[in-house]
């Protein structure tokens, strides 16, 4: 069954911006773990910058249904990829839920919050959605600290993804912003395989290629779902 919280609304949206770059859409619609296509460029580390009960952001709390003054638990991380800041996370859940059915998200540290959600099978994933985000927004606020520079260079406006996770009836909500040094590393990769295809003769389709797979992974795009569910015939012949 469909889980019951849908994270899109007017600035949140299921198709991510025709004015994205590829990389853009690419990483904005990766399901599964983006801690683990994150391992794929380099070492992970997690870093917690708040975990505290507070006020869900105007946009949460319309998502899941919530009163704008209810208590949630929040948690803040930085994922780096070699020391470097790369991902914004801040993940919400009733306060409720955090000592109840999400209670483990209180105990995790330095620990991903992958370990949680993709080790469950009672774990249901909502579509990921994606937007820019501005100024005015708290996550822009919160993404600015992590790059170099901070405020002063942060660009005008950042890029986030989202999507709301369901165990028995109780949401939890995780935006993820893509800090500047993400695209700044995706695009250094791209140059040097192209410079590579160039000096090897290889062409486009193998620099294509190289895209869709990384380190002989496939990559797993947008789920309904934490964990795969079997489709009926009329879906696998669409």
């Amino acid at each position: 069954m469909p889980i019951r919280f849908d994270p899109a609304d007017a600035h949140w949206r299921v198709a991510p911006l025709a004015t994205f770059s590829a990389a853009q859409k690419d990483w904005l619609t990766r399901g599964g773990s983006l801690t683990a296509h994150l391992r794929a460029l380099g070492a992970v580390a997690v870093r917690v910058t708040r975990e505290a009960v507070a006020l869900p952001w105007p946009d949460e709390a319309a998502a899941l249904g919530l009163a704008p003054r209810a208590p949630v638990w929040v948690r803040e991380v930085v994922l780096s990829v070699d020391g470097v800041p790369f991902v914004a996370a801040h993940s919400v859940t009733p306060r409720a839920a955090s000592v109840g059915v999400w209670q483990a998200t209180r105990r995790l540290r330095t620990r991903p919050l992958a370990e949680l959600l993709y080790s469950d099978s009672s774990v249901a994933r909502s579509s990921l959605v994606s937007r820019r985000v501005g100024q005015r927004h708290p996550l822009y606020r919160l993404a600015a600290h992590e790059i170099d520079g901070g405020d002063r260079h942060a660009p005008h406006a950042l890029v986030a993804r989202r999507s709301v996770f369901e165990r028995h009836g109780a949401p939890l909500m995780v935006t993820e912003c893509m800090l500047p040094a993400l695209w700044e590393h995706l695009r250094a990769l791209d140059a040097a395989a192209r410079a590579h295809a160039a000096a090897s003769g290889t062409g486009a389709a193998h620099i294509a290629h190289a895209r869709v797979r990384e380190h002989g992974r496939p990559l797993d795009h947008t789920a309904s779902r934490a964990h795969s569910v079997p489709r009926s015939a009329d879906e696998r012949s669409r």
